[in-house]
């Protein structure tokens, strides 16, 4: 492996480690709000257990998450120096504003874990509510300096050097919008499913435990309403990806060739030797109809496109149909959690639905996974859109090997950790019975 593809893999694993805690931060302190707010409102005991638990497991993961940050912080100087050179002056008021919503969040979170009957129920709450915007704004600013990594504003470039910086603009980049709304709700609905899918696998086993229960149900609104969403979010993406980035949309959708009336390919294998993607479905004028909303719009190829300035079409490819695919379930499933909700609530827990919630449960998380990789791989070869190459912007010392293997044995460390931390925390379940009695009883031999 070259330097380059070291550093690369290097940062990959690192994102896709970190991003999975970027997601809880951003989703998990609204599930807990939710249930102390329930808890306010109803006086029922449940609520405010179910607040107790979701805010130690927040803590938990926002902990690792800060160690993994930092971390990933330092990496950014370290593997990419000619990039931050050139960014920094550009691009590092979100990162200054995400450090002021980091330590709003981890403030009101002490406060929050610790204020117990210390403080007001109302003051209580309204430290979650600052803890859930602070973890949404966090991830937020970051998101836009990714989005100005794909659509670069707010500099003029000048001799190879940004000149004329003007930050808000840079930070309020065109691309912006698209990605935070996208990131936002893809946070809440991995987060909602994740949360939805481990309590209908302990209700698969404690059926009728209000604490599962109403957990399943609220985690359900919050992930269900968002993987709704997620599809109006994702046509906006397209169509911002067709009209400013269409080399990443031929790689997203394996279009080699310029046509117009352009079909939408389900699955499929793109092979870059006879420009062709194999095995997939097509749906006639699709793609056309989607990016452009005109059937007959003629959507570019990458054949239109320099070589070397394709992004590996495969990966991308697969990558993307892995993201809608999974969000498609989730947003299949969410309809369905609504009627059967509708219809009659107690339908929510039967055993085929609560084993589709449990194996869905995963699902956001890959979604968010693979929705990155997209985001990265279909911006190559450039490491800022159009202005700076990925290879430009890597270390020139060398020795990357040993680096590699020391972060990865660390954050499968920190993995491992936050596990048993959270199997330690969360062995056992309180168990409330079903009803209004607001009394919970001890745990039954057999529910632990």
């Amino acid at each position: 492996m070259t330097e380059l593809d070291l550093a690369r893999a290097q940062m990959a694993m690192l994102f896709a480690f970190h991003i999975l805690f970027a997601v809880a931060g951003m989703g998990m302190p609204v599930l807990m709000v939710i249930a102390e707010g329930a808890h306010l409102r109803t006086g029922h005991p449940v609520y405010a257990a179910l607040a107790r638990r979701w805010a130690k497991g927040t803590s938990v993961l926002f902990a690792v998450g800060a160690v993994s940050g930092t971390v990933l912080s330092f990496e950014l100087g370290l593997l990419w120096p000619r990039f931050m050179e050139f960014a920094g002056g550009v691009i590092g008021l979100p990162f200054a504003l995400e450090g002021f919503a980091f330590f709003t969040e981890a403030i009101f979170l002490g406060i929050y874990l610790y204020g117990w009957d210390r403080v007001s129920p109302r003051l209580h709450l309204a430290s979650g509510v600052l803890v859930a915007i602070g973890g949404v704004l966090s991830g937020i600013f970051i998101v836009t300096a990714n989005a100005w990594m794909n659509s670069p504003a707010g500099f003029t470039l000048a001799h190879g050097r940004p000149v004329d910086v003007f930050p808000l603009a840079a930070m309020l980049n065109p691309a912006s919008a698209t990605e935070t709304i996208h990131m936002v709700l893809a946070a809440f609905a991995a987060s909602g499913f994740a949360v939805a899918g481990i309590h209908a696998f302990l209700l698969l086993k404690d059926r009728e435990n209000l604490f599962h229960r109403k957990a399943l149900e609220i985690a359900l609104v919050v992930g269900g309403a968002a993987a709704v969403l997620q599809p109006l979010s994702g046509d906006m993406s397209a169509r911002f990806v067709a009209r400013n980035q269409p080399v990443k949309l031929a790689a997203l959708e394996g279009q080699f060739e310029t046509e117009p009336g352009a079909p939408l390919r389900i699955g499929g294998i793109p092979d870059v030797a006879s420009r062709t993607t194999r095995y997939a479905i097509e749906i006639p004028k699709g793609l056309s109809l989607l990016a452009y909303h005109d059937p007959d719009a003629r959507v570019q190829g990458l054949a239109a496109f320099p070589r070397d300035e394709w992004p590996n079409p495969v990966p991308v490819h697969l990558a993307f149909q892995a993201m809608v695919a999974g969000g498609t379930a989730m947003a299949l499933l969410s309809l369905a959690a609504a009627l059967r909700s509708w219809k009659k609530r107690e339908n929510l827990f039967s055993r085929r639905f609560l084993i589709a919630v449990a194996l869905c449960g995963p699902v956001g998380l890959l979604c968010v996974e693979a929705g990155w990789g997209v985001t990265e791989m279909g911006r190559q070869p450039w490491a800022i859109r159009g202005v700076m190459r990925t290879a430009e912007a890597v270390t020139p010392v060398g020795g990357l090997l040993l680096p590699f293997a020391f972060f990865s044995l660390l954050y499968l460390a920190l993995g491992a950790a936050t596990i048993w931390l959270l199997r330690r925390e969360f062995a056992t379940s309180p168990y409330f019975p079903p009803g209004d009695e607001g009394v919970a009883l001890p745990v039954p031999e057999g529910r632990e």
